[in-house]
């Protein structure tokens, strides 16, 4: 008793030393109604409502365009309108298929056999044997039908499929077989076509994702041999619905006419291309009879993995699928604020899934609503927050982050000054461990967070057991994947991304309620855990007298890009001086910066700003982010407009920093570093000039 009571007076004593730490934009009296507030706040979350959630969005499979998904929707509208949100459908008309189509896969020579497509049904579990459930596939493959000889191009990532061509093996005219990992599956069908291969099969490894890495499924947590991962392989030079680049996917039948390319104008693939299971490729590659693969191309299954098949052994691929306008609806729910409602705190988590989706995107999507009956009740209490928080769930995610896009798209002008933040949340509860990404400006603001919440089943914070150091957390740089990329990149809206992770069954019809339960987080407490994290983020950012951006952060993290990419190119150019202007702009930066983050709390506990001044502050430090929008965009593509951060061109997941210096790293080329080296000196000194004049406001108060 005495060891509990111990426990409980030093978790109290935690909170009043940091009730009694000033808030980053928020003075040291609104700092006690703000700690006070959020004491309520994590009262309010209700743990059980996350599991009903979770349980009733993901009955069913729901594909972007199903009559499952549109009764998802009608349920998010529903539970945000008795939480008494403002809520809105936005509609687009996007170029998706609608449905997988038809495909077979079978082994014609030396012996015929068809293989499997689906997975297979688990004893005890209802989910698995649901009568929608889907093939594997791929959306966006071509359609079209072709019986040739295999080549294993290892995971085809650009360098394996040019290893290949080193090699003298030639993949023209025959079907590829590539395992998942390294690089989005997409740019294994855009290098495969590239090279001329006339159909692609994507697996899953067992070394990868398999037995090798322990139990599969329904024993473990990890892929069986029937298990298929299935995902858009849409790779265009933009993100979003593939024939309205630039302007959002409207209605047909709307008022406002957008023009649309034509089909034939897009880069959408010509060859079929479909996924498979380890079982089913084992199939095929145990009859391969061509050279061993070199170093690093072996995976898990028992036995050499060849190159090539040989003339003996042949299969037929055979894809149809249709694509065609499909409405697609993005749902935004809005607590209203009460002094700033046109300033914006946005977060987000797209609702379609590849089949029932419950740790993709399911968990996310439950967390939030969880999160908004939270905000409601506050409100029905009186504490309205002073800025606008707006709850949304996309649409059309998995086919290419669609919905979130055209939204994005759609509001760009109100984003550019509006948008405080956008926090996204895309399968936001998929295991125990927390992590994230994040803008700069908004790491500090996660960790902070952190430290209020209590970690599920244990006496400990959030933060002490995310932090590897009990000092920090190690909060990465945005990539892409999801729906922060329209915000970050191509906006220029501060974003996070941020939840709990783990080893999934990803993208395959065996993410349901019963894996969940079983091995994702059977205690079902970690939902509510994060939507008390992302609530006091929202809170923070929503109360904050001025907007608690971390503005050092900005130089000390870019002083460690700009110092990484100059190793990276002296690797290959040992001659480069390094990016001399772009250090110079910094170094004025980190003056600035540390000046403001000290005169900043003087100003609000003096209390010297009055509404329509505190207003125009806000409005500045809002266009901050904006210093890094590049309005000729990236040189791998014009959508792109960040000179921050965009997903790497080459992988699509990964996060590219200062992209255009990484696109000059990546391609080895010499002749450009200058021209953009006085490209990032001037953003930089841009931002520089922003945070001397609000520095300048402040002080003539």
């Amino acid at each position: 008793m005495k060891r509990l009571l111990l426990l409980y007076f030093t978790v109290g004593l935690t909170f009043n030393l940091l009730a009694q730490s000033q808030m980053d934009g928020f003075s040291e009296n609104d700092t006690k109604k703000q700690t006070e507030l959020e004491d309520l706040f994590l009262k309010k979350v209700d743990f059980d409502n996350y599991k009903n959630h979770l349980k009733i969005i993901t009955a069913n499979p729901h594909t972007a365009g199903s009559k499952a998904n549109e009764a998802v929707r009608d349920y998010l509208m529903e539970v945000m309108g008795k939480a008494e949100l403002e809520t809105t459908l936005y509609p687009y008309d996007v170029y998706i298929p609608k449905d997988p189509g038809d495909s077979e896969i079978a082994i014609v020579t030396p012996k015929r056999k068809p293989l499997n497509q689906m997975e297979d049904i688990i004893p005890g579990n209802a989910y698995s044997s649901h009568p929608d459930l889907p093939k594997g596939w791929n959306a966006y493959s071509g359609s079209g039908e072709v019986t040739a000889e295999v080549v294993y191009a290892n995971y085809g990532t650009k360098e394996d499929y040019e290893k290949l061509a080193e090699l003298g093996i030639s993949i023209k005219g025959k079907i590829v077989l590539a395992r998942y990992g390294k690089n989005f599956r997409g740019f294994k069908a855009k290098y495969a076509e590239q090279y001329g291969a006339a159909g692609l099969l994507i697996f899953t490894d067992p070394g990868d994702y398999g037995y090798s890495k322990g139990l599969v499924y329904p024993e473990g947590n990890n892929y069986s041999e029937s298990a298929i991962q299935r995902g858009s392989v849409l790779t265009e030079s933009f993100t979003g619905d593939p024939l309205t680049p630039f302007e959002p996917a409207l209605p047909l039948d709307g008022k406002t006419k957008v023009d649309r390319l034509d089909p034939s104008e897009t880069s959408l693939h010509t060859i079929p291309i479909t996924p498979i299971g380890y079982g089913a490729a084992s199939e095929i590659m145990s009859l391969m009879k061509g050279k061993p693969v070199p170093g690093g191309w072996q995976g898990g299954l028992p036995f050499t993995y060849r190159l090539e098949g040989g003339s003996e052994l042949t299969v037929r691929l055979s894809v149809t699928q249709p694509k065609e306008f499909v409405r697609v609806n993005n749902v935004v729910g809005t607590v209203k604020g009460s002094l700033y409602p046109d300033e914006w705190i946005i977060l987000g988590c797209h609702y379609d899934a590849w089949a029932y989706g419950v740790t993709d995107p399911g968990s996310g999507t439950a967390m939030l609503l969880t999160l908004s009956e939270a905000l409601g009740e506050l409100v029905k209490d009186g504490y309205s927050p002073k800025r606008s928080i707006m709850i949304a769930h996309w649409d059309a995610e998995e086919y290419g982050v669609i919905g979130s896009t055209e939204w994005v798209e759609q509001m760009k002008k109100e984003l550019g000054t509006n948008a405080v933040a956008y926090l996204n949340f895309d399968a936001g509860v998929s295991g125990r461990s927390f992590g994230g990404a994040a803008a700069p400006s908004l790491k500090k603001l996660m960790t902070d967070a952190a430290k209020k919440v209590i970690y599920p089943d244990s006496s400990k914070t959030v933060f002490e057991m995310w932090s590897k150091d009990g000092e920090s957390l190690p909060i990465g740089n945005l990539g892409g994947g999801s729906d922060h990329i329209g915000f970050y990149m191509h906006a220029g809206v501060p974003s996070l991304s941020g939840g709990t992770g783990g080893k999934t069954l990803y993208h395959t019809n065996y993410d349901d309620f019963f894996f969940y339960e079983k091995f994702i987080d059977p205690s079902l407490k970690m939902g509510g855990a994060v939507a008390q994290w992302a609530g006091i983020m929202s809170l923070k950012l929503a109360n904050a007298t001025l907007i608690p951006y971390d503005l050092p952060r900005y130089a000390t993290d870019l002083t460690m890009h700009f110092k990484t990419s100059t190793d990276k190119i002296k690797a290959y150019y040992p001659a480069f001086t390094g990016f001399q202007k772009s250090i110079s702009a910094i170094a004025a930066l980190e003056k600035s910066t540390s000046a403001l983050s000290k005169t900043l709390p003087k100003a609000l506990n003096e209390n010297r700003l009055n509404k329509k001044e505190l207003k125009k502050l806000n409005a500045d430090l809002i266009q901050l982010e904006k210093s890094f929008l590049h309005k000729e965009g990236m040189p791998f593509g014009p959508w792109y407009l960040s000179l921050y951060a965009s997903s790497d061109p080459y992988s699509g997941y990964a996060s590219w920093i200062l992209p255009a210096i990484e696109f000059q790293i990546a391609n080895a080329k010499k002749d450009q570093l200058n021209h953009w080296d006085a490209v990032y000196e001037k953003a930089i000194l841009n931002l520089n000039q922003k945070v001397i004049a609000i520095s300048q406001k402040l002080e003539s108060r």
